[in-house]
């Protein structure tokens, strides 16, 4: 904890830096990922404060819209597309990525409860290799259902069809440092 703590107290001594994101903010794009610390949309994609705006949810997962009953995540991303104005969505997976390990293994997660019914949004379930410790064929498929699963919010079918607003599928390979995006016409992830 030390070292972060030292990092913050660096980082406070360059306030000219930041002034300026006090007038507000105007992110391009909303890149949704996995909560896992392994993975840092803003290392990988480069992007300064105020460039992203970020959802990250254990899995990635994007919750079914429900208009009587919402979710954090689909009020974030309805504030992205809605008032910030993104012009981009991504959703990026992640090799190894415990989630979605769990799901294509079906570990029993009784023990962690809100886990279990957390990931039980993640339908339908994510098959692959239950040996490959990448867990890959899991997570891309998983991010492309999460992708279809954004279609189906209403704000969003909306700026499609308006051609306001794309979506993205990312799978970022954690031990290699490397994105691969899902390309429709091939129907496979290829590298960046």
């Amino acid at each position: 904890m030390q070292p972060l703590i030292d990092n913050a107290r660096m980082f406070g001594q360059r306030p000219e830096e930041f002034a300026k994101l006090a007038d507000g903010q105007s992110p391009q794009v909303l890149f949704i990922t996995c909560s896992d610390s392994r993975v840092v949309p803003a290392l990988i994609t480069g992007a300064r404060p105020g460039e992203l705006f970020e959802l990250r949810t254990a899995g990635n997962i994007v919750p079914p819209y429900v208009s009587e009953h919402p979710t954090s995540e689909a009020a974030t991303i309805e504030y992205a597309v809605e008032v910030l104005g993104v012009s981009d969505i991504v959703v990026c997976g992640h090799s190894h990525c415990g989630a979605v390990g769990a799901l294509v293994r079906g570990d029993d997660l009784d023990a962690v409860p809100a886990v279990r019914d957390w990931l039980s949004h993640a339908t339908p379930r994510p098959t692959g290799a239950a040996e490959d410790p990448e867990v890959a064929e899991g997570v891309q498929a998983h991010v492309l259902t999460q992708v279809l699963r954004l279609r189906s919010y209403p704000f969003i079918e909306k700026k499609l069809k308006d051609r306001q607003l794309s979506l993205h599928a990312w799978y970022y390979e954690v031990h290699k440092g490397a994105v691969r995006v899902h390309d429709a016409e091939t129907d496979a992830f290829e590298a960046l």
